[in-house]
């Protein structure tokens, strides 16, 4: 089949595109390539469907109502992985209308191309663990039946909303839809602006790195592999018609940010300069994601812990980097 990717030059779009053209599947892949970080990694990204006879690369605003609907309507596109928007919580609070035409707009958009799409089988889309709000751990994961009503960010509060218009489409419209709650993924390709990759960039330069929270935070670090076993799981066992569900894609084994640096340290031979400071505007302290339904769903069950994870993305980024 035919399988529509949004953010296909992206860190997890990239992934999962891969993983689909791996088994057999077409893709149609769509990004805009946009300068929130270095598009040169995007290219690079892209780049490596060159050769791929089944992947085809189309430069585009999903914004863009009209070109969004043409490619599914013309390729008879049934399923759809959307995973381009706006990232970034502290990105949000200075540059806050990019998030209402990517997140937002651009979420209606393939809405819209999915209900007028014949014999449409399933649309996933990427939510954010960042709708729990800066919350307690209280011994467990978060669940998707515990309340998102109080995001601290408007990147939570963009990702809330794309599910709740979710909710309007799958009632009115009777398609099935699968929002995923992503919690810290990372990895090789990975994204510059998270945390692993900008302190791995800045412990090999010599540069201090700054720890917000004053290394008091923690996160559930889930390794690209695992997320795309998820989203690709998630994919293939669609809701029943009319239905949509929201489910967590994380490890489910929260790691305290200097254990993460430390792990880090050792991956590179290097001791890192700490600058601590306090939490930024928008973060949470911690994050830890209740798996059970993607579980019992799917089967997923994360495999890569984190000590294995950024052993495999320091070998990628010195490999890429040449550092």
């Amino acid at each position: 089949m035919t399988i529509l990717v949004t953010g296909a030059a992206g860190f997890i779009g990239h992934a999962v595109a891969h993983r689909l053209l791996d088994r057999g599947d077409s893709v149609i892949g769509i990004d805009n390539f946009n300068d929130y970080y270095d598009p040169a990694l995007k290219e690079a990204r892209a780049a490596s469907f060159a050769d791929v006879p089944a992947m085809r690369m189309v430069r585009g605003d999903i914004a863009d109502a009209e070109m969004v609907a043409a490619l599914v309507r013309d390729h008879g596109v049934t399923r759809i992985v959307h995973l381009a928007a706006q990232a970034g919580v502290r990105y949000s609070i200075d540059n806050p209308f990019a998030y209402e035409r990517s997140n937002l707009a651009g979420h209606l958009s393939l809405l819209e191309a999915s209900r007028h799409a014949p014999g449409f089988e399933h649309l996933v889309y990427a939510s954010s663990s960042s709708v729990y709000g800066d919350r307690p751990l209280n011994g467990g994961g978060f669940s998707e039946d515990d309340a998102a009503v109080n995001p601290v960010s408007l990147y939570a509060a963009t990702k809330r909303s794309c599910e709740l218009m979710s909710d309007a489409y799958a009632t009115l419209y009777k398609f099935p839809q699968t929002g995923l709650r992503f919690f810290t993924v990372y990895g090789p390709w990975g994204r510059p602006d998270m945390a692993i990759f900008g302190f791995t960039r800045k412990i090999l330069s010599g540069e201090p790195i700054e720890v917000y929270g004053e290394g008091k935070m923690a996160r559930d670090f889930t390794f690209i592999d695992d997320i795309v076993d998820g989203v690709v799981g998630a994919l293939d066992h669609p809701p029943e018609r009319g239905a949509h569900r929201v489910l967590n894609i994380g490890d489910s084994h929260p790691v305290g940010l200097m254990d993460m640096i430390g792990t880090l340290e050792a991956a590179l031979g290097r001791t890192a300069i700490k600058h601590m400071r306090p939490m930024q505007p928008g973060d949470v302290t911690a994050t830890f994601a209740d798996v059970s339904k993607l579980h019992a769903l799917t089967g997923y069950r994360p495999k890569v812990m984190l000590g294995e994870g950024i052993g495999r993305f320091v070998q990628w980024y010195r490999e890429f980097y040449g550092a």
